[in-house]
């Protein structure tokens, strides 16, 4: 079979594309990438199909050996990387040839990389997404994170010419990141000094946090519910629970939930929380429903206009 041999898997690898949608009521969360950003540039720079399936490396340690020629990129957290004990650069293209090495340092900036093959890894849709979701036992190769000895297919490929994205494009991963947040309509739940305290606040990543949530701690923020009915929960909701301490509800969020939530972390931003390290700190920041409107479409407008270059 044509494709990469895993030779160390690292922490935690997992086979994604942009998520698997319309399976709530089968109680199947989405998955997919945690920074949909890193993502997409992996993709582009290859000129894949938007919804390739990809690699997001977590932390680090991934080695791999390539069954095939083809062209890859790297994006993401800094893992530093080499082909065949040379290091190369992350935000651009490189020529794989059959027997070659591929293998990632641990992370110094960031959390999660994310490694596409020109045309994208061949693999099987489960529920319509080849994206990995471990509790679910689902997508990827085995419904699990990938483990020595597997084989990720890939067809042979290359590109007319190599690609990159300029440094003053790539995104800086810190140790802090303030969190922009809308409001939902459970915030009557926290009085105003409550929620005065959760904007005014620091807290920090835990070693709790993964990619069903990330759980904080810092100030504690009570509320006045005292019981509630499960409901569907949204990508980046804040969730309260019993101990005050709040969990951003991340891409591996079960599908229904009990707690109250004071409002939810815009997408863009829960791509930022997903590249910080336990220790790492927040803020939130309130903002309108029109505002995080206007926010994603300059985002977007933004990724459009900018233009990888020719690597010389």
């Amino acid at each position: 079979m044509s494709g990469f041999t895993v030779k160390q898997p690292g922490l935690l690898t997992l086979i994604q594309d942009r998520g698997r949608y319309g399976a709530h009521n089968l109680g199947l969360t989405t998955g997919g990438p945690l920074d949909m950003s890193a993502y997409d540039w992996a993709n582009r720079l290859l000129g894949n199909d938007s919804n390739a399936s990809c690699l997001e490396i977590s932390f680090g340690g991934l080695s791999l050996e390539a069954n095939v020629d083809t062209v890859i990129a790297i994006t993401g957290a800094n893992e530093p990387s080499k082909i065949n004990g040379d290091p190369i650069s992350q935000w651009q293209t490189y020529a794989v040839k059959k027997g070659d090495l591929l293998e990632f340092g641990f992370a110094s900036e960031g959390v999660r990389a994310y490694l596409s093959v020109v045309g994208g890894f061949n693999i099987e849709p489960s529920f319509g997404s080849s994206s990995t979701v471990i509790r679910e036992k689902i997508g990827g190769l085995h419904g699990e994170k990938l483990k020595a000895g597997d084989v990720i297919p890939c067809q042979p490929g290359s590109v007319s010419h190599h690609l990159k994205l300029e440094k003053e494009h790539q995104p800086v991963y810190a140790k802090q990141a303030k969190l922009r947040v809308v409001k939902g309509y459970q915030q009557a739940a926290f009085d105003h000094i409550q929620q005065w305290r959760f904007f005014n606040s620091e807290y920090q990543v835990t070693e709790r946090s993964d990619r069903m949530g990330f759980r904080l701690e810092g100030e504690v923020i009570h509320s006045t519910m005292t019981g509630m009915l499960s409901e569907g929960i949204c990508h980046g909701a804040i969730q309260i629970p019993a101990d005050g301490q709040p969990i951003v509800l991340m891409n591996d969020r079960q599908t229904i939930g009990g707690y109250p939530k004071i409002g939810s972390v815009i997408p863009s931003d829960t791509a930022r929380l997903a590249q910080l390290s336990p220790g790492s700190t927040i803020r939130f920041e309130e903002i309108s429903l029109e505002q995080a409107h206007n926010l994603h479409w300059l985002e977007k407008s933004c990724y459009q206009r900018t233009q990888p270059v020719k690597v010389q």
